[in-house]
């Protein structure tokens, strides 16, 4: 444990883009560094979980192109129609 007294667990992050009917939306996918569900594919294809979670997230309503930031949301996996891991965008400042 940390000195916090919170284990640390490594993870690596993944920017991915999901579109549903509606909307656009690229984020950022939290995955375990290597190993078993490490891939972004296995995050989408686990049967124990209903939501993707993304941190990050920039939605883009796909009728009107309005664009929205989230810091945190869940998408649920029957409203999306495509998946694909994006190029990182340049670090916050």
């Amino acid at each position: 444990m940390n000195e916090e007294g919170i284990d640390q667990i490594e993870r690596r992050v993944e920017r991915a883009a999901f579109e549903t009917d509606r909307h656009l939306i690229i984020g950022d996918v939290t995955l375990p560094p290597a190993g078993y569900q490490s891939r972004f594919s296995d995050s989408l294809n686990r049967d124990d979980l209903e939501f993707v979670p993304l941190t990050h997230a920039e939605i883009t309503n796909l009728a009107d192109g309005k664009v929205s930031e989230r810091p945190f949301i869940v998408i649920n996996k029957r409203h999306i129609r495509v998946a694909y891991p994006v190029a990182a965008p340049a670090p916050r400042q």
